[in-house]
């Protein structure tokens, strides 16, 4: 008797564990790719916001403007004060159109803050350069360095509209 609930015991807890095992998501690279692929959630305002870029920036086209339609130039942006340490970047326009974001500061004083922004950054840059504006998505574990980097992308960005 003792053998045979010895036996059912084992049976339904390897039973439940495969059952949990089951339901539980894997985590693999996937859910990085999926943060940085949210472009789907923000390449909606991308049409607003590249349809009212160049017109506005051809009235500022004495820094660098092209007959292209659009600001050319590289533009750098406010630096913006998180709780963890400055954060700066410069963009570089092509006609208008974002070609490249440099961070040119980023939190540094803390080992830990450094981290968060060594992975942070290219996710944040990835996502500026899909959607074409700094209407981007915050990398989770990292919101300060993210509002301090959308800030300062919206200030190059509006420097290059001025």
């Amino acid at each position: 008797m003792a053998v045979r609930r010895a036996a059912l015991l084992t049976t339904s807890t390897v039973a439940g564990l495969v059952l949990l095992l089951s339901l539980k998501p894997h985590h693999t690279a996937l859910p990085v790719l999926a943060g940085s692929g949210g472009g789907a959630a923000v390449s909606s305002p991308t049409p607003g916001s590249s349809s009212g870029r160049p017109s506005q920036s051809s009235s500022g086209g004495s820094k660098g403007a092209s007959t292209g339609g659009g600001a050319t130039g590289t533009y750098t942006g406010a630096v913006e004060q998180t709780p963890y340490g400055p954060v700066q970047v410069a963009v570089t326009l092509s006609h208008g159109k974002l070609t490249n974001v440099k961070a040119v500061q980023t939190p540094s004083a803390a080992s830990r803050s450094q981290e968060i922004a060594d992975y942070a950054v290219p996710t944040l840059t990835r996502e500026a350069l899909g959607a074409q504006s700094a209407h981007i998505q915050a990398v989770s574990g990292a919101s300060y360095t993210s509002e301090g980097y959308m800030l300062s992308l919206q200030s190059a960005l509006d420097k290059a509209d001025a």
